[in-house]
């Protein structure tokens, strides 16, 4: 938004009032409609009404202006903030912004004094301010929300500490794991992106108010008491970089694109798990769909578009990169198009994890059909192999080639690896005994996996304890 001075100008028959005299005529229609940001930045309105207050009762502690006029000044505020929460607030469309219309309603019901609020600041550092709290607002909300999500994980991957399942490399069977230590993944995952957001509230945390257009202001202003007010860490330490910085809103682009992407890669898994080639899961009629002409599909649309929608969180991200990536200091009007990537991929990732968190708290698991597919595509290979270096004392290279050639003799007798003869595996490698049964069946594979972070029933109860524990900790905080 482009910079503007201290006072109020009464402006010239066509131009707006609000950039005073230095215009004789007003933008052109096509000027307008590309200038305007009321449609969108609208939703700032309260962080603009606080940003406000702080800033008036600033000017009226440091005698900038009255306080007779700091009071009606605040006066006008909460009556703006009444109007903008029972909807009564008349938004002017023939006005660039929020930020105009509130200073606009202002005048209509203070009268001259409304126009002493935006001495010693600008709209390019109020817009920082204001944009930096709707981010904050947001970072919180949307970890209540994946707070929630990691809740849904814990209670799925405490049901199915048991549950056998497959795991994958490269898509296709490796070794047996629990449905609890899968699920416990994503909730590291998730652990990540709230610490991800976290970081970004640290770092935007700083208060612009003060920088003015982008050299400060002269006047003796107290920018330590607005920052207090706003609940800033600090002020922001240069007026340069104070308005033209929007890194804040690329790290939390950033953030959520990551953490989109971690739940793109479970509704991947929940689109394969529903289906009948794999018929692990099943989706509640919540959150599935059916088909216009086929009566017999049963669609995870929930979890398609979620996977879906990150790709638009995505392109939030690269899209303001873009606009970012060749403006001179300080303040240019590009920076404008930095609000609508912002709002959407916050207001999208809310409804994926809304959604995500729903699937996985109803999610009706097939354990049978699980234990099954883990049984099969002699995924205790691994287990094979490591039992002929502890009990044979023989090189893992070894090992390995020898378990190559007996998985090969169970293709082609077509059966699984706890289903071959001991004498037929003896014909391979001598020194093999009974005990070799004892690590060729999936449970055993996945309860002698009991080391920290693994897949063994009583590792993953371990995790989930240290998982509650966390969470309950995030709850003081």
């Amino acid at each position: 938004m482009a910079e503007k001075s201290s006072g109020q100008d009464s402006g010239n028959a066509g131009s707006n009032a609000m950039w005073g005299a230095r215009f004789d005529r007003g933008p052109v229609e096509a000027m307008e409609g590309i200038n305007s940001s009321l449609h969108f930045d609208r939703r700032l309105a309260a962080q603009d009404v606080r940003a406000s207050r702080a800033h008036c009762r600033m000017l009226g502690k440091t005698g900038i202006i009255s306080s007779e006029a700091s009071s009606r000044i605040l006066e006008g505020l909460d009556l703006i903030e009444k109007e903008l929460a029972d909807g009564s607030f008349p938004f002017d469309a023939k006005l660039e912004d929020i930020h105009m219309n509130v200073e606009a309603r202002l005048a209509a019901l203070i009268g001259e004094d409304a126009g002493r609020l935006h001495t010693a600041r600008s709209r390019n550092d109020q817009v920082a301010t204001d944009f930096r709290l709707w981010v904050r607002d947001n970072i919180d909300a949307l970890d209540d929300g994946l707070k929630a999500f990691q809740g849904a994980l814990i209670a799925q991957a405490e049901t199915h500490a048991d549950t056998i399942m497959p795991g994958f490399t490269h898509m296709q069977g490796a070794q047996p794991v629990t449905f609890g230590h899968h699920l416990m993944a994503y909730y590291e995952m998730a652990r990540r992106d709230r610490s991800r957001l976290a970081d970004c509230r640290e770092r935007l945390n700083e208060c612009p108010l003060g920088a003015g257009a982008l050299a400060g202001t002269p006047f003796p202003i107290d920018r330590a008491a607005t920052a207090d007010a706003l609940e800033f860490r600090e002020p922001a330490r240069n007026s340069m970089d104070a308005v033209s910085d929007r890194d804040f809103a690329l790290e939390f682009l950033s953030a959520l694109s990551i953490a989109a992407v971690h739940l793109s890669r479970l509704a991947e898994e929940i689109v394969l798990w529903s289906g009948p080639q794999f018929a692990f899961v099943r989706l509640s009629d919540s959150f599935s769909t059916g088909s216009s002409i086929m009566p017999q599909k049963r669609n995870p649309d929930g979890a398609e578009l979620v996977r879906a929608k990150a790709g638009r969180i995505i392109g939030s991200l690269t899209g303001l990169l873009v606009v970012m990536k060749g403006l001179p200091l300080a303040y240019s009007k590009d920076m404008q198009e930095d609000k609508e990537p912002v709002f959407d991929a916050a207001g999208t990732f809310e409804s994926c994890i809304a959604v995500m968190t729903g699937m996985i708290a109803d999610l009706e698991v097939d354990k049978a059909r699980m234990a099954e597919a883990a049984n099969a595509g002699f995924l205790t290979a691994t287990d094979l192999a490591d039992w002929l270096v502890r009990s044979l004392e023989l090189p893992f290279r070894k090992a390995h080639h020898i378990t190559g050639s007996i998985v090969k003799l169970a293709e082609e007798k077509n059966c699984g690896l706890a289903e071959l003869a001991l004498a037929e595996m003896q014909k391979i490698e001598p020194g093999i005994n009974a005990d070799v049964f004892s690590v060729l069946a999936a449970d055993k594979s996945v309860a002698s996996r009991s080391g920290l972070g693994g897949t063994a029933p009583g590792a993953v109860r371990a995790a989930i304890a240290i998982a509650r524990k966390e969470l309950a900790r995030k709850e003081l905080e």
